[in-house]
C-alpha cells in the first residue's frame, strides 16, 4: 500500500513514510492510493474478536509491508492494554434506536487516545530503525494535545510541541497537557483561536527554514495513521449491531472532520453504513458545506464544546479529493482558492457524492444543554457537550426506525464538569486514575499568536533531524 497527496505533486510514500511525514510536502494530506475492501464473509468472520485483534485485522491492508502482521498485533495489544474498560470502546443502548459508543476509556479520557496510543508506538517503532529524530508540532482544541502528549512523553528521539488557544480549553483539558513534565514535552499557549494555531502548524510543515533542519511530524488528524486507527471502532460497533447483515448509522461530533472521515473510510471498506451524521455546534462550516455547498470560513465562537470550535476542517479536503475523482491538480487549485479567499463552493460531484452518505445537523447552546439533560433524565447517563451535539443530531436526523443510530461519545463528562453540572445539577467526578490532576504542577509557555515567535521557540529546543 502506498499513499498519495490530495494535491497531487508530493511523492508517494509507504505507510512508514506517511506516518512520519504527517502532512505532504505539497501541503496536501496523504490518503491510500486505493481503498482496501473486505467482503461480507470477511467482515462476518471478525465478529467477536477482541479489540486489539480486530484492530490488527482492519489495519493490516493499510500498513502493508511496513510492519509484519505479528508485530502489528503486538503494538495494538500494547496500545489498548492501557484502557480502563476491557471492551476498549464499549457500546451502550440509550433507547429503542439510539446507542452510544464510549470512546473515552483511555488514559486522557477522550477518543483521541484510541488512535494516539497506537501512533506513539508507531513513531517509536519506525524511529528505532534509523538515527532520525522527530519533532512533533501540533495544534489542539483540547483533547488531541493531552492524548498526544501522553502517547509520546518520555519516548526517545521525539520532542513534542503542542499549541493550544489560551483560555479556550477546559481546565481539565489544559491540566492534562501542562502537568506532564517529561523533558520532551513542550506546551505552548498562544493568543488566538484553534484555527490560528492550526494555521501555524501547517505553515511550519511548508517552511523550508524549519523542515531543512528538523524532521517535523504530525499527531493531528492530518496524520493518516491516526485516522486509520479510528476506522476500527466503526467496525467494532457495526459488528455488535448486526453488520454485515444490518446497516448502522453513526452520528459524530465534528470539528476537524477526522473522526467522521474514518467512518467514511469504514464504508469504503465494506461496512454497511446507512448514514454518517455530521454534528456541529454553532461553528458550523461543515453543516453549511454539506447542506448548501458553501464552505466559507466564519469567526470562531467559543462554546461549551471547545474541541468543535473550528472554522477550517482540515480533513474535509480528503473527502473532497475522493468525491472529486481524486484529481490532485483540481484539488490543489480548489484549496488555493479557499486559502486565498476563505470561501469556496463545492462542485456538483462533491455535493452529490457527499449527499449519498452524509447529512448534517447544527446544535446551539440550548440544544446541547437540553440533550445533556435528556440523557441524564431518561437514560441515567452523564454526557459531555460534544457528545450532546452528536446525540442531538442523532435524535433529530429522521433515520429509519429499523436502523440503529450510534452516537460517538468522544469525551468523559468530567472533562467538562461545569457544563454538565449546569444542565443536570450533577457534577461528574474524574476517574480515580486521574483524580489528583488538580494537585499536579503545571508547566507551560505563553506566546503571542505570532508565527516567527513560535518558530524561534521550537528551533531553540528541538533536536535536528539526525
Amino acid at each position: 500500500m502506498d499513499y498519495i497527496s490530495t494535491r497531487g505533486s508530493a511523492p508517494a510514500l509507504d505507510f512508514e513514510g506517511a506516518t512520519l511525514a504527517g502532512l505532504a510536502s505539497d501541503g496536501g494530506l496523504y490518503v491510500p492510493r486505493e481503498w482496501p475492501r473486505f467482503s461480507s464473509e470477511e467482515i462476518a468472520a471478525m465478529a467477536g474478536l477482541p479489540y486489539a485483534e480486530l484492530a490488527a485485522r482492519i489495519m493490516a491492508p493499510f500498513v502493508g509491508d511496513s510492519l509484519a502482521p505479528e508485530r502489528l498485533l503486538e503494538l495494538t495489544t500494547q496500545a489498548y492494554g492501557r484502557f480502563a474498560h476491557k471492551a476498549v470502546t464499549p457500546l451502550k443502548q440509550l433507547d429503542e434506536q439510539q446507542w452510544m459508543l464510549e470512546l473515552f476509556h483511555g488514559p486522557t479520557l477522550a477518543f483521541k487516545d484510541v488512535a494516539l496510543q497506537l501512533l506513539g508506538l508507531l513513531f517509536e517503532e519506525f524511529l528505532s530503525r534509523s538515527d532520525r529524530n522527530l519533532t512533533i508540532v501540533g495544534a489542539t482544541s483540547g483533547d488531541t494535545g493531552s492524548a498526544a502528549i501522553d502517547a509520546v512523553a518520555g519516548r526517545e528521539k521525539v520532542d513534542i510541541f503542542m499549541l493550544h488557544p489560551q483560555g479556550r480549553v477546559s481546565d481539565v483539558q489544559r491540566r492534562q497537557m501542562t502537568t506532564v513534565l517529561a523533558p520532551n514535552v513542550h506546551n505552548i499557549a498562544i493568543e488566538g483561536s484553534f484555527d490560528d494555531a492550526q494555521a501555524m502548524v501547517k505553515r511550519m510543515f511548508n517552511d523550508t527554514a524549519m523542515t531543512d533542519r528538523f524532521a517535523i511530524g504530525a499527531v493531528n488528524s492530518i496524520n493518516w495513521a491516526r485516522l486509520m486507527a479510528q476506522v476500527v471502532y466503526y467496525f467494532a460497533a457495526g459488528l455488535q449491531l448486526g453488520a454485515p447483515h444490518r446497516e448502522v448509522a453513526f452520528s459524530v461530533p465534528t470539528g476537524n472532520f477526522g473522526d467522521v472521515f474514518a467512518g467514511y473510510v469504514a464504508a469504503q471498506m465494506g461496512l454497511p453504513v446507512a448514514k454518517l451524521i455530521v454534528a456541529t455546534n454553532v461553528n458550523d462550516i461543515l453543516y453549511r458545506a454539506l447542506t448548501t455547498g458553501d464552505y466559507s470560513q466564519g469567526t470562531v465562537t467559543p462554546t461549551a464544546a471547545p474541541s468543535m470550535d473550528i472554522q477550517v476542517s482540515s480533513n474535509f479536503e480528503r473527502l473532497l479529493f475522493d468525491l472529486g475523482g481524486r484529481d490532485g491538480k483540481a484539488m490543489a487549485e480548489q484549496m488555493a482558492g479557499f486559502e486565498a479567499t476563505k470561501a469556496m463552493q463545492l462542485t456538483n460531484a462533491q455535493r452529490e457524492g457527499a449527499a449519498a452518505l452524509f447529512r448534517s445537523a447544527r446544535a446551539d447552546a440550548d440544544d446541547m444543554s437540553t440533550t445533556i439533560r435528556w440523557a441524564w433524565e431518561n437514560c441515567s447517563e452523564l454526557i459531555d457537550p460534544h457528545t450532546a451535539c452528536g446525540l442531538f443530531a442523532a435524535r433529530t436526523a429522521g433515520i429509519d426506525a429499523a436502523v440503529p443510530v450510534v452516537t460517538l461519545a468522544t469525551a468523559h463528562p468530567a472533562k467538562f464538569r461545569d457544563a454538565v453540572e449546569r444542565a443536570t445539577g450533577h457534577r461528574p467526578s474524574l476517574p480515580a486514575r486521574v483524580g489528583d490532576l488538580f494537585d499536579r504542577e503545571e508547566k507551560c509557555v505563553e506566546l503571542p499568536g505570532d508565527y516567527a515567535t513560535v518558530c524561534e521557540f521550537v528551533a531553540n529546543i528541538a533536536s535536528p533531524k539526525a
